[in-house]
């Protein structure tokens, strides 16, 4: 079972990121925040810090006219937390893979979270 201040922090970070509020993202972080992308099993994406977090972040916000992730599950793994994800964002601009602004992504993943201190230290995307 997940702790309701650990399940908060999570929560208050996913409702800043749909919000594409930055800095309500970057105020819940460790200042040594790793973040990882992983795709297909390959890390295409790693930041360390909250500087080169924060400089991610407002670029992707560039990417999307809206986003929200939807947490369908939640399991304590360790010392992490997985949570398992659906996302549905429209473009706002056109993308090398061939999808066009205004059209919808939508994928099923999982985030995995660490939390240290009461800020979260980790975040690994998985798509």
């Amino acid at each position: 079972m997940i702790c309701s201040e650990i399940k908060e922090i999570i929560d208050n970070y996913v409702e800043a990121y749909n919000s594409f509020d930055v800095p309500g993202m970057v105020k819940l972080l460790h200042k040594d925040i790793l973040f990882r992308n992983i795709s297909n099993g390959e890390v295409n994406m790693e930041t360390s810090g909250t500087q080169k977090f924060r400089e991610l972040a407002e670029k992707s916000t560039k990417f999307f006219s809206s986003r929200r992730q939807t947490i369908i599950d939640c399991s304590a793994i360790d010392d992490k937390i997985e949570v398992i994800i659906d996302y549905e964002g429209i473009l706002a601009v056109d993308l090398p893979n061939g999808l066009k602004t205004g059209e919808k992504m939508q994928l099923k993943g999982k985030s995995v979270f660490r939390i240290e201190k009461g800020k979260i230290s980790l975040i690994e995307d998985y798509s």
